[in-house]
């Protein structure tokens, strides 16, 4: 991994409380910023999945496709097919 050079300005408590905390953990004050990146990442990646799953609820049964069969049939009428897997594969369902 590239790491890229910047610069953050903290209060001289926060610069304090870091060194402190990197001394007690024998970690670099630059590796505990690193690490509080990524856990506001995370968190705010985990937002996004919650508001993703929030949309995708609300959705559910406000549209109507005609068909009573629909939660049943779902594979036939999709031709057989299930896609958007995480990894963006496409599997072919089991027929059934």
């Amino acid at each position: 991994m590239t790491m890229v050079r910047t610069q953050i300005e903290l209060t001289d408590e926060q610069l304090e409380a870091l060194k402190r905390l990197a001394h007690k953990r024998g970690e670099s004050v630059a590796a505990l910023v690193r690490l509080g990146v990524e856990r506001v990442l995370r968190e705010e990646s985990a937002v996004d999945v919650a508001e993703h799953r929030r949309r995708a609820l609300a959705a559910v049964g406000r549209f109507r496709s005609g068909s009573r069969d629909t939660s049943r049939e779902h594979d036939r009428y999709l031709g057989g097919r299930i896609t958007g897997g995480a990894d963006g594969s496409t599997a072919q369902a089991e027929p059934g």
